[in-house]
């Protein structure tokens, strides 16, 4: 039997633009995070997007589109956007500027119009995983959607995973 989800201003404003997309509500998890919902629904982490509300030198927020597997490199984001310097929202704040609550952040439908940073890489995906609005629900979709409905502007920012020493074991 599938849940039925209501609505949420992400999914009218898909739906309004006929995007189609999936649905894939899941039991959340505080601070579990993209790895968590990646884990629980059977998706790759790399293909589960995060929505990250960011703000620059004179607080001027932005959201950044990173893989679920992946930091942001604050350094990088803010030499290709042109800021002097960006730093993460305090989520208060965050949820200020996105009218959702941080952990169900979606870039769509936001209550202020940000400019949308997305990592390169995910555009060549073929379709992601990214919050519908809600915490403990992600919509699947074409990645290019994020650049024609929201004019998602590409950038490099994502630091490597670090390898843990378990990872590591056979290497070197």
């Amino acid at each position: 039997m599938k849940r039925h989800v209501s609505e949420t201003p992400a999914t009218q404003l898909l739906k309004a633009n006929k995007v189609a997309f999936t649905e894939h509500p899941y039991e959340y998890l505080e601070h579990g995070g993209a790895q968590h919902s990646a884990e629980v629904l059977g998706f790759d982490p790399f293909t589960v997007v995060k929505t990250l509300v960011m703000q620059d030198q004179d607080a001027k927020p932005l959201l950044v589109l990173m893989h679920g597997n992946r930091k942001v490199s604050t350094k990088n984001l803010a030499r290709q956007t042109g800021a002097k310097s960006v730093e993460p929202c305090k989520p208060e704040v965050a949820n200020r500027h996105s009218g959702y609550l941080v952990g169900g952040t979606s870039p769509f439908g936001t209550r202020k119009a940000m400019p949308v940073y997305i990592e390169e890489s995910i555009l060549a995906l073929p379709k992601i995983a990214i919050n519908g609005g809600r915490r403990g629900y992600l919509i699947g979709i074409d990645p290019q959607v994020c650049v024609t409905l929201l004019g998602a502007k590409s950038v490099n920012c994502a630091l490597e995973p670090v390898l843990s020493l378990d990872n590591a074991a056979g290497y070197g």
